[in-house]
């Protein structure tokens, strides 16, 4: 084992992909002699797998091609690869569409971010600590960290890289919350053991998580109907029948407005159409390209995308597995799904039943319909992720962590450092992954995401140069000075 008496260390809380993924680039671009002592707080077995890829669920499938996952931006193939050494398909005969292209089970990505971190934890370069953590407080310049075994880690860095958090309860659905088939969490394993094949079931939400669920209730044999609603009655759309280059120029000229960024889209959507395209080159170059999009805005203006257009950005972004896609066209070809646009306007159980009025959109009147399950998919309570966890309601409550203004998440700055109550940046108090994105724009999916890990390990790795570490941006000038000399040495040997 390593070493570790006098390095610095590096605390990660939340082992997901974000932070497996920041804790593999750390470990394998450090420096002799510059090395830190990496710690990540994960409670599952594994690194890697988070809320993500920890599913036993066969029907949840990756959303986009194998060969456009992987952990290393530099060798998009390293994904297959693995595939191809574990004969990760060998027992999953419907992962290859009709193309070839495969789409596999969740759980095999995880299984790939955790053997490719597994060498360094088996060199004690990286320290997997299954235990939750419960309070993070500052400790002059470093950080106390109190987990629930009671044990304290003094860390000098520490990067926050938790999940969202679950999502809330409708208010209209609290009052069938004690009835037995009804599934606040699709997340959670045999979540769907109580629905059974002839029950009548209501899908409060339409995105991803949605169509999982279908899928997962078609392969347990499943053929009562099914209403899925959401307040548009939007769908998640497939991929391509031809994969196309993005197409379309969203950042030569700054966009500064939200209406703007929506009429440049129609612009290139119309201009693509001329030249035979169909929309997914369109939303792939505006993905591409929405980091530096989002930037160009106002935080006025980002917070006019996030509560107006979010719906319709994530339908046509987060597209679904075609093994996925059949199913939902099949189940409403049949009748037997439902999409509509509606909001529940109260729910009741009425013996063994549930009866729910719904709010059609456009309607006056409201609909009543009875079922015997609701699955709710409303997707991640943003809006309370700082309450989500006690140790992020201790920072908050310190003035450490504030919650991010467009609503996405927690505040930080461009080099993803934490921003407190009083608008400074915290040097060692990092934010990676999902929860930046209020920040940096799009980082929700791969390969954006892997980016961002890459990102901020290179940010800590230029602090990890140094043994004493200001608490605060702007109280050490000479830190500050010695801080940017760093960041200009690993840009030049990093490329």
């Amino acid at each position: 084992m390593r070493k570790s008496e006098g390095s610095p260390t590096v605390a990660i809380v939340g082992g997901g992909f974000s932070g497996a993924a920041v804790a593999l680039h750390l470990a394998r671009n450090q420096e002799k002699g510059r090395e830190a002592r990496i710690i990540v707080f994960e409670p599952r077995a594994k690194l890697g797998a988070g809320l993500a890829y920890d599913t036993a669920e066969p029907t949840n499938r990756i959303n986009v091609p194998a060969g456009k996952m992987s952990l290393y931006p530099d060798e998009p193939e390293s994904f297959v690869r693995y595939m191809d050494r574990a004969d990760a398909l060998a027992d999953d005969r419907g992962a290859l569409t009709a193309e070839g292209v495969p789409y596999p089970r969740r759980s095999v990505f995880g299984d790939y971010v955790a053997s490719e971190i597994a060498p360094y934890g088996s060199a004690g370069v990286i320290e997997h600590r299954r235990s939750p953590v419960l309070e993070v407080t500052r400790s002059g310049n470093q950080w106390a960290i109190l987990a629930d075994n009671g044990q304290v880690l003094t860390a000098d860095i520490v990067v926050v890289a938790v999940s969202h958090p679950a999502p809330t309860l409708p208010k209209a659905l609290l009052p069938v919350l004690p009835h037995p088939k009804l599934v606040a969490d699709p997340t959670k394993a045999d979540a769907f053991e109580v629905i059974a094949p002839a029950n009548r079931v209501l899908i409060v939400g339409n995105g991803l998580t949605s169509a999982d669920v279908v899928a997962a209730l078609e392969q347990r044999g499943h053929y009562g109907p099914i209403i899925s609603i959401s307040r548009r009655g939007l769908r998640s759309r497939g991929h391509p029948a031809v994969a196309q280059e993005p197409y379309g120029d969203f950042v030569s000229k700054p966009i500064t407005h939200a209406s703007e960024v929506l009429r440049r889209i129609r612009q290139a959507l119309r201009a693509a159409r001329q030249q035979g395209l169909d929309w997914h080159p369109v939303l792939d170059a505006v993905r591409a390209q929405g980091q530096q999009i989002w930037q160009n805005l106002p935080v006025v203006e980002r917070r006019r995308i996030a509560r107006l257009a979010r719906t319709y950005w994530d339908v046509h972004r987060f597209r679904i597995a075609p093994q996925v896609e059949s199913v939902l066209d099949q189940a409403v070809e049949s009748g037997q799904l439902n999409i509509l646009a509606a909001s529940v306007a109260a729910a009741a159980i009425e013996g063994q039943e549930i009866v729910v009025d719904l709010k059609q959109r456009g309607l006056d009147a409201q609909h009543r319909i009875t079922v015997d399950a609701i699955v709710v998919t409303t997707g991640p309570a943003h809006g309370s992720i700082l309450q989500s966890q006690p140790f992020l309601a201790t920072l908050e409550e310190a003035g450490v962590l504030t919650p991010c203004a467009t609503g996405l998440g927690i505040a930080c700055d461009l080099h993803a450092r934490a921003i407190g109550a009083d608008g400074s940046a915290e040097r060692s108090l990092f934010i990676a992954g999902p929860l930046a994105r209020g920040a940096f724009g799009e980082l929700m999916g791969l390969p954006q995401v892997t980016e961002h890990a890459v990102f901020v390990a290179r940010e800590v790795k230029a602090l990890v140069a140094f043994s004493r570490l200001p608490s605060k941006a702007g109280q050490s000038v000479r830190a500050a000075r010695g801080i940017a000399h760093a960041f200009a040495s690993c840009s030049e040997r990093d490329g």
